[in-house]
């Protein structure tokens, strides 16, 4: 069962899963502006990954509007879906990924521009769960570039419950910060869940920044990517998935779509910990630094 992504009181450092859990990376080309054709995209790969006995499958940043913000400037209203005070949505374009998380049973974490009742705007990760509720899970804290003349930013961290595994929910540039993932990880997380939107060009930095949040952490990421496009706004996928060690589970080509499916061990998670301590050995207080001066 899937509750909502809440910020809560960490567990104790020993409390792990009691059971595996499968999990897809998804890269795929959304079609800017097109938002029931993405959601039905987005619906066909869920179901696929749903062949696999998947209980989370991850897709990209803003892939339902698709990530152009040429077209997300200039159509707010057909791009946006709108949350409801409490965080639901309830948007008919959105049916056909309903009816699929419904259909696999899983939980679904998809990119949207979400418009809030007090008028922000966001780049939110929606949570489709198993029932086929929509909701938003997490908006975008940490906005890069031009983002920022088109949307707020979120206040919060998320954490996703499923099955016993705690997931932090993260977006794309909120990944290249360690603070980030490490508040994720005192949240107690055992993975941490990253739908993205990587340029072409960016491949070095997207390869390294999730590896080193598991390893950071000990823990499980699951990054989903973009491919395809049209210059500037060309995305190179490599989706992955990877181990408490940062070792890619599965990883995607830089281009052509693909649902990358990988399952999470908590032997693997224990292990990990026990070899590379670092969260337990974390000081509470890194003190202030001093300057040492040569002569």
């Amino acid at each position: 069962m899937t509750t909502p992504p809440v910020a809560s009181a960490s567990p104790p450092a020993s409390s792990l899963p009691g059971a595996p859990l499968t999990v897809a990376a998804v890269q795929a080309e959304p079609v800017p502006g097109d938002l029931p054709g993405n959601a039905a995209t987005a619906a066909r790969l869920v179901r696929r990954a749903a062949r696999h006995d998947v209980r989370v499958a991850v897709l990209p940043e803003l892939f339902l509007p698709a990530y152009h913000p040429p077209t997300l400037a200039a159509d707010p209203a057909g791009t946006d879906v709108a949350a409801g005070a409490d965080g639901a949505v309830d948007d008919p374009r959105l049916d056909p990924l309903r009816a699929a998380a419904r259909d696999g049973r899983l939980t679904v974490v998809v990119g949207a521009a979400v418009r809030h009742p007090d008028g922000r705007r966001t780049i939110s990760a929606l949570v489709v769960d198993p029932a086929g509720a929509v909701g938003v899970g997490y908006d975008k804290q940490q906005l890069w570039g031009g983002e920022r003349e088109l949307f707020d930013p979120g206040t919060r961290g998320a954490t996703l419950r499923v099955d016993g595994w705690r997931l932090g929910l993260g977006i794309c540039y909120d990944g290249c910060f360690p603070e980030h993932a490490r508040a994720a990880a005192a949240d107690g997380a055992h993975g941490y869940l990253c739908p993205s939107g990587y340029l072409t060009g960016s491949a070095h930095r997207r390869d390294l920044y999730y590896a080193a949040r598991a390893l950071d952490n000990t823990i499980y990421v699951v990054f989903a990517n973009a491919v395809g496009g049209a210059d500037p706004w060309r995305f190179n996928g490599g989706a992955a998935v990877y181990d408490p060690e940062g070792r890619p589970l599965v990883r995607g080509a830089d281009s052509g779509e693909e649902v990358l499916v990988a399952t999470l061990d908590p032997a693997t998670l224990a292990a990990t910990r026990a070899a590379h301590s670092m969260l337990a050995d974390r000081p509470a207080d890194q003190g202030l630094p001093r300057t040492v001066s040569t002569a």
